[in-house]
């Protein structure tokens, strides 16, 4: 048993520094947003030269982030059309909204009365209906929770362009109050730029490597409607993800860039929050049982049970228990300094981060099977 123990660990940490390594280039490899200046879009020869935008926000009882976000995309610059929809909320989303909306001439509000119809669940369905009330050559989405520095539009569609995407994510900056999100959240950015090589993703846009984040999400219209918009992910509990991959099937080119400069997002202001959005999703973001099963035993190998033996008494197992924890640390430090999030102390936590998220996975996968999971009061 000890043989055995020390041969798993040793492999940890050969894998792990390997997974460090990656990290480091991946962080070199994937390029920033930086915002344009207030003036960056305006005069005769950017004008003519831009394609139009539309600037899209599905919104459901989002009253204490839709004021910060509305008026965010109010201040951008090089966008033609402004559409939030109002997707029955219960609260004053609607009327908050209106009111911020009515100082802006390419502005408006949809008041959605229908519910999702068979086969769609609600962030799609709204997504859909904000496409097809806009008519732009570029459809920008954004979640309530993002806030949008001056310029971030003009900047990310730019970087659309150049890079000849038909779907580009920059990554917002994400912001943590609580003892559990500052555990969970860094996860988010951590796992792609650690476990995917960012330069072959970009250069061979393989389906299965496909990332995306819909909190800020740019679309080449042409190429959104090609493949039938949010039709193409209907049911997807994880959309954004969905979205590449759809993409890239098609032959389309998608890409996740570092959003830090351009964009915040404040997802969860409360464990209980937290909780719930993660196991509305979880069950569903590794694929089917056995890859959900594989990536978790796979994440305890690596993360979980070198953690367990930095004091065992076999010389090999504790110099590389604590070879594969410092690795792991490493790793995470080198993702927070590059999307501007917190090191220390936080990294110091990385097993105990990967324990919870293990933990909002088995929990998610149970609430799926007895169909309590629930979002936004809909069901899931």
């Amino acid at each position: 048993m000890t043989k055995i123990l020390r041969a798993v660990v040793v492999g940890s940490a050969v894998i792990g520094v390997a997974l460090t390594i990656q990290t480091l280039r991946n962080c070199r490899a994937m390029p920033s947003v930086a915002p344009h200046g207030p003036s960056a879009s305006r005069g005769p020869t950017a004008e003519q030269a831009r394609p139009t935008v539309a600037l899209l926000l599905p919104a459901r009882n989002e009253q204490q982030d839709i004021a910060r976000c509305v008026t965010s995309m109010l201040g951008q610059d090089g966008v033609d059309q402004i559409i939030v929809l109002d997707d029955e909320s219960s609260d004053d989303t609607a009327d908050i909204a209106a009111h911020l909306l009515a100082t802006d001439p390419r502005a408006r509000l949809l008041r959605s009365d229908q519910t999702p119809p068979s086969g769609w669940l609600g962030k799609p369905w709204a997504c859909q209906r904000l496409a097809d009330a806009a008519d732009a050559e570029v459809l920008v989405f954004v979640d309530a929770d993002v806030v949008l520095a001056p310029g971030a539009v003009a900047a990310a569609a730019t970087m659309l362009a150049e890079l000849d995407l038909a779907m580009l994510c920059p990554y917002p900056k994400q912001q943590t109050t609580t003892l559990l999100t500052r555990l969970v959240q860094p996860l988010l950015q951590w796992s792609w730029l650690t476990f995917i090589p960012y330069r072959y993703s970009m250069a061979v846009q393989p389906e299965s490597m496909a990332v995306g984040n819909g909190q800020f999400a740019l679309f080449d219209g042409d190429q959104y409607r090609r493949i039938g918009g949010h039709s193409a992910v209907a049911g997807e509990v994880v959309e954004d993800v969905a979205f590449a991959r759809a993409l890239r099937n098609a032959g389309a080119r998608t890409a996740v860039v570092d959003g830090q400069h351009v964009a915040t997002c404040r997802m969860y202001t409360t464990n209980t929050e937290l909780i719930d959005g993660y196991t509305k999703s979880l069950w569903q973001a590794f694929g089917g049982r056995a890859q959900q099963a594989g990536t978790l035993g796979l994440l305890t190998v690596l993360y979980l049970l070198p953690a367990t033996v930095v004091a065992s008494s076999d010389r090999t197992t504790r110099i590389s228990a604590r070879v594969a924890v410092a690795a792991a640390v490493v790793g995470r430090v080198l993702v927070a300094r590059r999307t501007g999030q917190r090191a220390l102390p936080d990294v110091a936590a990385a097993p105990a981060s990967i324990a919870a998220l293990i933990c909002l996975t088995v929990v998610s996968s149970y609430r799926h099977t007895r169909g309590e999971l629930r979002w936004k009061g809909r069901r899931v």
